[in-house]
């Protein structure tokens, strides 16, 4: 298998693979789990074959993530990657919570690294916006810790554009990411937009909807209980039935084309430019060599059309998230600088 190519993300100097794995599988929210010592072997297969650029958080597990990744690059492995994770989102009498104090955001980033066993994290986001804390706040903690070497580049996921605007405004912002696939394409208004109007780098997670394009409506029948997947909106039977079309234009295309279906979805996202990386995640090697094979996948302006055309985006039924579930980008924006008292 060739090796994958790298790209620049942002201008800020970081380099990445042009495809990155998302590691949040890895260690929870889908169903099984699998054995550390096979994550291990997935991880160092994908350094292998190229794909560097790794994306953890914190709250995966939570905790548990973090330190499989620990492990995983020992040895000198880690200095042939681009480390990725997050802080911001955190569990309280199992209730998500977010936060972004400066005395928040510098615990949880020391914390990060001693389960990482690094020195410097590559690409550090913040993995939701806290609408308490004016985002120049959580931003100038963020540029403290890149003066002071422990992390390299800062990045925000799931952002509105005001709040990209503002970040970057305070420290260049590396990277934005946010979910993008041909079934979640609300971030084409403003985000993306704003993000290359900055010359900020983006990254796509979940770009084959959780594992939709890979199976179709069937991936519902196969969640064990404990998979997030079986709650979410857009895999209830109301929805199913309408979203189910998506794939099967996509299916017949992948026919044609010669590839799988969530190869020629996965394809779709690496064409909307150089700019661009999605972390598509896996526990499965097999699935991961299927993922890396939709960077030989070309598309025609014809054909990226006629994918667009029936994964409009108002063709999906369902939110990403269900009601209440405080996990999406957020619209409003966070208080102005001037409201702000330091605790």
């Amino acid at each position: 298998m060739a090796k994958v190519g790298r790209i620049k993300l942002g201008l800020q100097g970081l380099e990445v693979s042009a495809q990155g794995l998302g590691c949040m599988g890895m260690s929870g929210f889908y169903r099984p789990l699998k054995p550390t010592s096979e994550m291990v072997s997935l991880i160092h297969h994908a350094i292998d074959s190229g794909v560097t650029f790794l994306d953890t958080s914190d709250m995966y597990g939570p905790y548990t993530n973090e330190i499989l990744l620990g492990k995983a690059l020992k040895g000198g492995v880690g200095e042939k990657v681009e480390l990725a994770t997050k802080f911001g989102v955190m569990y309280v009498d199992g209730q998500i919570q977010v936060r972004g104090d400066p005395a928040y955001v510098r615990a949880a980033c020391e914390s990060s690294l001693k389960r990482l066993e690094v020195d410097c994290i590559d690409l550090y986001y913040q993995h939701r916006i806290d609408n308490r804390v004016p985002i120049e706040v959580t931003i100038g903690e963020l540029k403290k810790l890149v003066e002071e070497g422990k992390i390299k580049y800062i990045g925000l996921s799931e952002a509105s554009a005001s709040t990209i605007r503002r970040a970057h405004a305070i420290h260049p912002i590396t990277a934005v990411q946010l979910e993008w696939s041909l079934w979640s394409r609300d971030v084409e208004q403003e985000i993306v937009p704003t993000c290359r109007e900055l010359g900020i780098g983006i990254v796509a997670y979940s770009p084959l909807g959780r594992g939709f394009f890979s199976s179709g409506p069937k991936l519902i029948e196969n969640l064990e209980n404990g998979d997030i997947r079986k709650f979410l909106p857009r895999f209830q039977a109301e929805n199913l039935e309408q979203n189910k079309t998506i794939f099967e234009g996509v299916n017949e295309m992948a026919k044609r084309k010669g590839c799988t279906p969530s190869q020629l979805a996965l394809a779709w996202v690496h064409h909307q430019g150089n700019d661009v990386v999605p972390i598509p995640g896996t526990t499965k090697i097999e699935n991961f060599n299927q993922n890396s094979g939709a960077l030989s996948v070309k598309l025609t302006p014809e054909e990226m059309a006629e994918l667009e055309l029936f994964a409009s985006a108002d063709a999906v039924k369902g939110d990403r998230y269900y009601p209440g579930y405080a996990y999406t980008w957020n619209k409003s924006d966070t208080p102005p600088l001037s409201s702000w008292k330091a605790v």
